[in-house]
């Protein structure tokens, strides 16, 4: 109707008509100039996307990464979307998407697939571990970014394992069809050692001290056979740790350890490593009390709990026993959700702390699950049996932290951490516990000469983590000019699934006659152990031992005849020994390997006669008292002390008297002292005693001028005791048998090796009877 309207009109009207031609002009180039903008924002959708260079790829994949806009078309926004979304999928090397016409082109370059992702030259570092720590995985994609990321995790995993001169060169290898394998082809370089660690900021501990506190040790001459010495950020981690507790157990309740710089050091080769350390003021506790704020609780049974006590140096260790106690006793109370807090008080003018372990109520919250990963060796109930609490138990996070220190004792993983995650519903918690497994395996050679054993080799092999399971096994044979011996031994920690520690040892030695005894001797036998803990600080080991010794004799070049108790215990042959028995300790040693404060107390009593050819009851008493004097110095004082006795009518063997020697006083050759049978024309042998006592004070002190990494200690020490009361029979025999008290001071150097200690010994006796052996100079293997 218009358009003929139009028409008509135009007939009638010249000017009209020129007005017309110059509307339909201006629209026409509108519509040229317009139908570039009209494409960009109408063009149709799926259908007119066309889709080049994809082979494995389905294109209607390709076309599903398009989202149009709400008016079913494609505009420019929808376009680099979906071009970063293809992208972003990691299958194609190149993605590029043009207008041709009507139809959107995207033109693909499908990145290759990798057949294989292989690791060479890797030798200090799994390729299991390696093949964790990429992203490249097989039958995934080739993408450029992602290898040189992964040269970089690689090169993180070396460093981590000590060694930050590694190289990383990946290498592709086309396999056709679009396939390829990835090689990275490594050059793993010498290990990067720490070649210097020094304190600043640290006044009331020596760098000795401190030192002995890390487990990162600088480079010396040993390092081969210490190990330690490599650099590694995650074991540094633990270092600051590590000082910060101990620093937190010797009075610093403020103390930090704000940063552990390590440099590396061309030249040296090496890295230097700085603990900066601010103490803070040492204080005392003042007040210690229990604040109950939890209804209906009786809060007078946790009231003698507390293990710090008024006046007492500020212990961190005190804290954190005490709130483990709190726990478990309010759990058997009934409160499994109460939570004790400690809450200091500083008075730094007087430099004392009040401790107020405030009771509350805490959220309820249950654990969903305890969820374990990094443990590639070790078995997972291995871990969970360090808990005291299990999935679907309240949550609490003072035994959740005390099975993370225990998981750390146990010297089985190189890292532990536990961290809390969401459970399922809001008052669930997941529990994710990282425990990063570590050697333990142990193979030591040693050799060298004791006084009592001449010279002797020894070789140890040993597992602490039998097949991840928590199994312990040892085997030690020794051979030496004068005795030879083996031991095999083996212990399971949490024995049937309960927390009673179950052991069996099978033991043989054999003793020639030297210049210290006429005789030799010979036992084996086998010994079944069970122990458990009582408290923290208290343990029990229940024992059975069975063994057979026997005396021998052998032609006595000087002629002269045995004593006649050494021929009568010869005479009586091979003897059974059947003896149950048990060992109480009481500990609070700082450190058991190389302690500098506490006290460590064991009661051993053994009673054989239930079956074998013997009766008799031994029981042995040893003290031992350690105090740091300042942060070189330690001082040691010991009381040991015993008994044995026969029964149903029966004489103590031979073999099971007391003999005198350097481990009771230093300064005497073994069997040096005690009764003695003085009888003429005889070898005048110790006979023994069925008494003992011994004490001794020690200072024991680093050495000037030698790094503490050597593992080297100076003592001096003065040394009393005696050993006395012959039970055996005395006809024709002329026993000396008096309590003479013999005394010694000297001095020693001990070595912590890694076979063991190593310590060597001169006293020289101020007090002794006429007939004892002296030695002053001594060699020994083990501790004293």
């Amino acid at each position: 109707m218009g358009i003929r309207e139009i028409r008509r009109n135009t007939q009638h009207n010249r000017s009209y008509r020129s007005a017309l031609a110059a509307c339909q002009l201006a629209g026409f180039l509108g519509l040229i100039f317009a139908t570039p903008a009209v494409a960009e924002t109408a063009l149709p959708s799926q259908g007119s996307i066309v889709v080049e260079g994809n082979r494995r790829v389905d294109a209607e994949t390709v076309r599903s990464y398009f989202r149009a806009s709400p008016d079913g078309h494609f505009d420019a926004a929808a376009r680099d979307a979906a071009l970063k979304a293809l992208i972003a999928t990691g299958l194609f090397e190149n993605v590029s998407i043009e207008r041709a016409g009507e139809r959107l082109v995207v033109h693909l370059s499908e990145a290759p697939v990798l057949d294989r992702v292989a690791f060479e030259g890797n030798k200090k570092v799994k390729d299991t571990d390696l093949a964790a720590a990429v992203e490249a995985k097989p039958r995934g994609s080739l993408q450029r970014a992602t290898v040189q990321a992964d040269v970089g995790r690689i090169i993180e995993a070396y460093r981590r394992a000590g060694r930050s001169e590694v190289r990383v060169d990946p290498q592709i290898i086309d396999r056709g069809n679009g396939r390829v394998d990835l090689i990275y082809a490594i050059t793993e370089g010498a290990k990067t050692p720490v070649r210097q660690i020094d304190f600043t900021g640290n006044k009331a501990f020596g760098k000795r001290q401190l030192s002995a506190v890390i487990k990162t040790s600088a480079t010396h001459m040993l390092s081969f056979l210490t190990g330690g010495n490599v650099y590694d950020p995650d074991r540094v981690a633990q270092d600051q740790e590590q000082l910060r507790l101990y620093y937190r157990s010797k009075g610093y309740a403020d103390v930090s350890i704000p940063l552990a710089k390590a440099e590396y050091d061309p030249a040296a080769k090496g890295f230097a490593l700085n603990f900066a350390i601010d103490e803070g003021p040492l204080y005392r506790f003042r007040e210690v009390s229990i604040a109950c704020n939890v209804p209906g609780m009786d809060c007078d049974k946790l009231r003698a709990l507390p293990t710090a006590h008024p006046g007492a140096v500020f212990d961190g260790n005190a804290l954190d026993k005490t709130t483990e106690l709190l726990a478990i006793e309010m759990a058997k109370l009934g409160y499994p959700f109460a939570q004790a807090t400690p809450r200091l008080t500083r008075d730094t003018a007087t430099q004392r702390i009040d401790v107020a372990f405030v009771i509350e109520q805490g959220p309820r919250a249950y654990v969903e699950r305890i969820e374990i990963h990094g443990n590639t060796r070790t078995r997972d109930y291995v871990i969970r049996r360090e808990f005291d609490i299990a999935e679907g138990d309240a949550y609490n996070k003072t035994l959740i932290d005390r099975a993370e220190r225990r998981l750390k004792n146990l010297n089985y993983f190189k890292t532990v951490k536990i961290s809390n995650r969401p459970g399922s519903a809001p008052d669930h918690v997941i529990l994710d516990v990282e425990a990063v497994d570590q050697a333990t395996g142990d193979f030591n050679v040693a050799g060298g000469y004791s006084t009592v054993d001449g010279a002797l080799v020894e070789v140890k092999v040993g597992e602490r983590n039998f097949y991840g399971t928590g199994k312990t096994l040892q085997s030690t044979f020794t051979l030496g000019q004068y005795a030879r011996g083996i031991n095999l031994a083996a212990s399971e920690p949490y024995f049937l699934g309960t927390k009673v520690a179950a052991g069996i040892e099978l033991f043989g030695r054999q003793y020639d006659a030297n210049s210290y005894q006429s005789y030799g001797s010979t036992t084996y036998g086998a010994r079944l152990q069970l122990g458990t803990p009582i408290t923290e600080e208290i343990g029990v080991q229940w024992r059975y031992s069975i063994y057979n010794q026997n005396i021998t004799l052998s032609p006595n070049s000087s002629g002269l005849t045995p004593s006649l108790a050494v021929r009568q215990a010869a005479a009586a042959g091979p003897t059974w020994v059947s003896a149950p028995g048990s060992t109480t300790t009481y500990s609070t040693l700082d450190n058991t390997k190389s302690p500098t404060s506490g006290i460590r107390s064991q009661l051993s009593q053994d009673l054989a006669g239930l079956g074998g050819d013997v009766k008799f009851l031994k029981t042995t008493e040893d003290v031992r008292y350690y105090k740091s004097i300042n942060s070189d110095l330690v001082g040691m004082v010991r009381a040991q002390g015993g008994y044995v006795t026969g029964w149903g009518g029966q004489q103590v063997p031979l073999m099971n008297n007391f003999f005198g020697g350097p481990t009771m006083v230093r300064g005497f050759a073994p069997n040096g002292f005690g009764p003695r049978d003085l009888t003429p024309g005889t070898t005048m042998d110790n006979v023994g005693g069925s008494a003992y006592w011994a004490t001794t004070a020690e200072l024991q002190s680093a050495i000037p001028g030698i790094p503490n990494e050597y593992g080297l200690r100076a003592t001096a020490f003065v040394d009393a005791g005696s050993v006395f009361r012959y039970s055996g029979s005395t006809a024709s025999l002329q026993v000396a048998n008096k309590n003479v008290v013999r005394s010694s001071v000297g001095a020693g150097l001990t070595w912590a090796s890694p076979f063991g200690a190593l310590t060597v010994d001169y006293a020289v006796p101020l007090s002794k009877a006429a007939y004892d052996v002296v030695q002053p100079l001594r060699f020994s293997a083990g501790g004293f």
